[in-house]
């Protein structure tokens, strides 16, 4: 059974919101172990545990939290090459539209591919205009159904990239599953 971590940081609760429509989208793909967990409440333990991971953090000044930098800065040391190959994705809340949440998404996606994580974006729309190439961006709460579309559509697909290339599960494949792709596309 595939194994999916979603870790956060969040200072006003945005980014931990988004988190959790992430993992009710990971949940639809079935036999996916599924963990929720702050950095402050996570662990190397987690980290190893994991095939797939879905790392978020608000925006601050264009980039990741300084919580953030700092929890992957303590594995350095003690983790290197040892968690190589783990598939991830990113998300990212933000004070605004325009405040550099997809520059967070790929400094996240920097510090995994640094770690030898495999990391994916999406090509999928959530709605008109809506979509996540480089993992989900919000700005402030999730409100409306195509932002929190957005959050379940990367859990989902995270959970079938596990399921995928961890458990040889090529039926949970994206296209071969022939889910849809936009949802005006009925």
């Amino acid at each position: 059974m595939g194994k999916v971590l979603i870790l956060y940081h969040s200072e006003d609760g945005n980014t931990g919101k988004m988190a959790k429509y992430i993992a009710e989208g990971a949940a639809e793909v079935p036999d996916i172990d599924i963990r929720v967990k702050s950095i402050d409440e996570a662990s190397r333990d987690d980290i190893h545990w994991c095939d797939g991971l879905a790392l978020g953090s608000p925006t601050y000044l264009g980039t990741v939290s300084s919580e953030m930098k700092r929890f992957w800065e303590s594995f350095v040391d003690t983790d290197w090459q040892k968690i190589d190959g783990k598939i991830g994705c990113a998300f990212s809340s933000q004070g605004g539209w325009g405040g550099g949440a997809e520059l967070t998404c790929q400094a996240l996606m920097t510090i995994m591919l640094n770690f030898g994580f495999l990391v994916f974006g999406v090509t999928d729309y959530s709605g008109h205009q809506f979509t996540m190439h480089y993992g989900v961006t919000q700005a402030g709460e999730p409100r409306e159904e195509k932002q929190i579309e957005g959050c379940r559509r990367l859990g989902r697909r995270l959970a079938e990239w596990v399921a995928v290339f961890v458990d040889g599960r090529k039926d949970q494949h994206p296209l071969v599953a022939g889910r849809q792709r936009n949802p005006w596309d009925k």
